[in-house]
């Protein structure tokens, strides 16, 4: 199967431009979830091309890294895999931590749960608004050059850090927000920090948890108490949001039926053309999600198709 890939800038790391999001292999919070469909889901991201994973040690308390290790096996020398710290969990309060010790704490975690003796990407999942960036900088080099980890990213970044981190450009070879039709409040963000601070961009919550694949409808947004987007702040499943949101999916649809691709692949598509060089984190549960998440590469939206897009998403 075709894949794109791209160079994460700052190093020689090429990684597909669809990465399987880990956050649903934690288990927790996005409903029914089955360890066997989601080791299938990453065998089925293999076979797909897909070579770029991402995760984080919050994701189900360090059960996404666990299942990502497991379902991986001895594929390990054939993928990226990235992986977060800075987000600390302690007798029950979450807080964010920078520190050095916690950063090589939070690392012999990762390394041990994934069953790997290195990372590709390690990211600060979120900054703990004390810790200079240039000391993290220099954990993160030590830790480069002892070889735990090949390169280092941020995550959750906008333009007022744009200052702190522009002494070390350079330095980073990625950087995540959220991004998608339905959430286009990073956007100038995010061509911002790629062009300024030279680092790939990638984005999170590009199919809207769930909302830009097509399958749920006004009467269709019920979920489960074991279901996070049940909970107002996933704006997307609520109120005037989510009204905005049906009505994107409906020009999505028949954008779909004009590529004969799914709402899912459209949504994606749509992050490819319209960020140069980025690549799409997506969550999967199961094998059917990897395969519609895939379909978005190989072609392009024609710009009739993308200012339509950029129109109803506005």
């Amino acid at each position: 199967m075709f894949m794109e890939y791209v160079t994460l800038k700052n190093s020689d790391i090429k990684v597909s431009r669809i990465c399987m999001g880990g956050c649903p292999m934690g288990g927790y919070g996005w409903g029914d979830t089955q360890e066997n469909e989601l080791i299938d889901a990453v065998h089925s991201a293999l076979d797909s091309g897909v070579n770029f994973f991402d995760t984080a040690d919050t994701y189900g308390l360090g059960q996404s890294e666990m299942t990502l290790g497991k379902a991986l096996g001895n594929h390990r020398k054939d993928v990226i895999i990235a992986s977060k710290f800075g987000v600390r969990i302690e007798n029950g309060k979450t807080f964010y931590d920078n520190s050095s010790k916690w950063i090589e704490m939070a690392l012999e975690g990762s390394l041990k749960r994934i069953g790997t003796d290195y990372l590709d990407v390690y990211q600060i999942h979120y900054r703990d608004g004390k810790t200079p960036l240039s000391e993290v900088v220099e954990t993160l080099d030590r830790l480069k050059q002892k070889g735990y980890i090949r390169s280092y990213g941020l995550s959750n970044i906008h333009k007022e850090d744009v200052g702190e981190i522009n002494p070390l450009v350079g330095k980073f070879v990625s950087f995540q927000d959220e991004y998608s039709l339905a959430c286009r409040k990073n956007e100038e963000d995010m061509f911002d920090i790629a062009e300024k601070l030279e680092m790939t961009p990638l984005t999170w919550g590009s199919l809207g948890q769930g909302i830009l694949t097509g399958k749920y409808t006004k009467e269709n947004v019920d979920f489960g108490t074991n279901d996070r987007r049940s909970r107002d702040i996933y704006v997307n499943f609520h109120g005037e949001k989510l009204l905005k949101n049906l009505e994107i999916v409906e020009v999505m649809k028949e954008i779909a039926m004009k590529y004969d691709k799914s709402v899912a692949a459209v949504a994606i598509r749509y992050i490819l053309d319209f960020i140069p060089d980025s690549v799409v984190l997506c969550g999967a549960k199961r094998p059917s999600q990897i395969l519609d998440n895939v379909s978005s590469v190989g072609w392009k939206l024609e710009k009739e198709d993308v200012e339509k897009l950029d129109e109803v998403s506005r």
